[in-house]
């Protein structure tokens, strides 16, 4: 198998370049990279295993999203006030859709 060594070019997402570049080994921990050099703008920061990190509008979504889910009743049934009710048509509404239309004058 392949051992890593200190000064080895690996891939990574750099943070301040914003993208997938050539990375140097700084530091080992276990035999995995811990840290890591960006080749283009000498930027060190944590090997991320060429995960970009998650955008901040993408961490507001996903924290609105678990409010809206923590608000929803557990059980799946929505309660009887907030239920879809088939509504009967009123008479009046009835008698005015029957109603001949007047032809336009021209």
């Amino acid at each position: 198998m392949f051992e890593l060594r200190l000064g080895d070019v690996i891939d990574d997402h750099c943070v301040k370049c914003r993208r997938v570049t050539n990375h140097s080994v700084v530091s080992i921990l276990n035999g995995a990279a811990a840290k890591v050099r960006c080749r283009t703008c000498y930027h060190d920061h944590d090997y991320r295993h060429e995960q970009a990190p998650p955008s901040k509008k993408e961490l507001k979504k996903q924290e609105l999203f678990r409010e809206v889910l923590a608000s929803v009743a557990p059980g799946g049934d929505p309660p009887e006030a907030e239920a879809p009710r088939a509504a009967a048509p009123e008479p009046e509404a009835a008698a005015a859709s029957k109603r001949p239309r007047r032809a336009r004058k021209a």
